[in-house]
């Protein structure tokens, strides 16, 4: 489990496409330290497990599932992207609980910079606008935010300078895609909800 607050922003360094499947050597000093095989990393928002790590990079394979539901298969060598180890227990949860599971990806679609913070618009898939709520959690690229407006089909968020500075959110444009994960709560509340009338 996760709690959507990037550690670090680290950087692919090498890509090995292979037939069904990707993977991927990233580079992150911070989620690397103590790092060992069998351990989970979120990138971008998606929780990926270390097959090797040496010095301050690791490995991480990418099946073809993960690839097809989030933006990972648009990462390149270069590209920065969004880290985090998972909490551990007794830890502050200093953004919301975040699986590291995408439900979907969607697109940004307008930034309004300001003085002191950055409003950014960013496109949802339909079958996730029923999730996401005003001053409700979402996860975008890995990054615990707060909705400022939930739309049928977009929703807008309001980024401090140090997240600017500090994520991938500082760096995407208009047309870039980005992974989302909405909160698990308002899913397993609608499934319970769902089953109220069913007696088993």
């Amino acid at each position: 489990m996760f709690t959507g607050i990037v550690e670090e922003l680290g950087e692919i360094t090498a890509v090995e496409t292979l037939d069904d499947a990707c993977r991927f050597r990233l580079r992150g000093p911070v989620v690397t330290q103590g790092a060992a095989h069998g351990d989970s990393i979120a990138v971008n928002g998606v929780c990926l497990t270390v097959v090797d790590h040496e010095g301050d990079e690791f490995t991480a394979d990418v099946m073809a599932e993960t690839l097809n539901r989030s933006s990972l298969g648009a990462l390149a060598v270069g590209s920065r992207v969004n880290l985090e180890r998972p909490t551990a227990v007794g830890d502050r949860l200093g953004g919301h609980i975040v699986q590291g599971h995408v439900d979907g990806t969607g697109e940004i679609l307008e930034r309004e910079p300001s003085e002191h913070w950055e409003v950014v618009k960013i496109s949802l898939p339909a079958g996730l606008a029923r999730y996401v709520v005003d001053k409700g959690s979402i996860t975008v690229d890995g990054i615990s935010l707060t909705v400022v407006e939930a739309g049928p089909d977009f929703f807008t968020v309001s980024l401090i300078p140090t997240t600017l500075a500090l994520t991938t959110l500082g760096l995407k444009q208009p047309g870039d895609p980005v992974n989302l994960e909405v909160d698990i709560i308002a899913k397993y509340v609608e499934r319970l909800l769902a089953g109220q009338g069913d007696p088993r």
